[in-house]
């Protein structure tokens, strides 16, 4: 479903993200984890257009996307949230969430209506997003991101600024409703939230992938230890 190959992005002099090779076939749950300045965040904004790349190429089901325009991803079927939320503040819950079917052949306000219910939404399904608390918008997002239908699904720390329980419940949320059959990458600091949803983690440093594998031997991996425990991110 996604494929990158050498994939390059700078910010002045600074390499975000370094000749990174990822691959996420179909319906896989792919955790992508590493400390802050790592780059995890730019490889979704790569990969969903909000970035071009400097160097490499990006597919999506044998179709090369860098360099398209933001519109092409999404219909290719890209859909994602945000480390910080980007709502229509003034907007309602329901309207937020039925902007995401602009780009399906044929909107279906009944699967909104599903996503509201099954993310216990509907309560505040008329009321101003602006007005919910944290959790609540993050589930907006989610149910947005739903709504496009996507092929391949990229969460940007969905559980960020949670407490534990809340936390549990966003696990439980994206394990239920994400279908099977979509590619799913999460960003995510919580690494138990992590090794729960996803099979499979990379970890980012500096831009660059250092490991790759089943979580319990990626988390167990030296030089991942080292960048989580054994070294200074005051540069970072």
């Amino acid at each position: 479903m996604l494929r990158l190959e050498r994939v390059s992005r700078r910010f002045g002099g600074i390499e975000a993200v370094k000749d990174l090779d990822l691959d996420v076939p179909a319906g896989a749950r792919l955790g992508l984890i590493g400390p802050n300045g790592s780059g995890k965040t730019t490889v979704l904004n790569l990969v969903s257009g909000v970035l071009p790349a400097h160097g490499g190429a990006i597919f999506v089901a044998g179709t090369r996307i860098d360099g398209l325009p933001a519109h092409r991803f999404a219909r290719l079927g890209i859909a994602r949230t945000f480390q910080n939320l980007r709502l229509v503040a003034h907007m309602t819950v329901r309207e937020n969430v039925w902007l995401a079917q602009h780009t399906l052949p044929a909107p279906r306000a009944a699967r909104v209506e599903e996503l509201l219910a099954a993310l216990g939404l509907e309560a505040w399904r008329d009321a101003p997003v602006s007005g919910l608390p944290l959790p609540q918008q993050r589930r907006v997002e989610l149910a947005r991101a739903l709504a496009r239908e996507p092929r391949l699904l990229l969460l940007d720390e969905p559980a960020g600024g949670m407490t534990p329980a809340e936390t549990e419940e966003m696990r439980d949320l994206i394990a239920r409703l994400v279908p099977a059959e979509t590619a799913l990458i999460l960003v995510e600091h919580k690494i138990e939230l992590v090794a729960r949803l996803c099979p499979r983690i990379a970890v980012l440093d500096f831009g660059r992938k250092i490991a790759e594998g089943a979580p319990e031997a990626v988390l167990r991996d030296p030089k991942v230890m080292e960048v989580y425990f054994g070294r200074s991110r005051g540069d970072a």
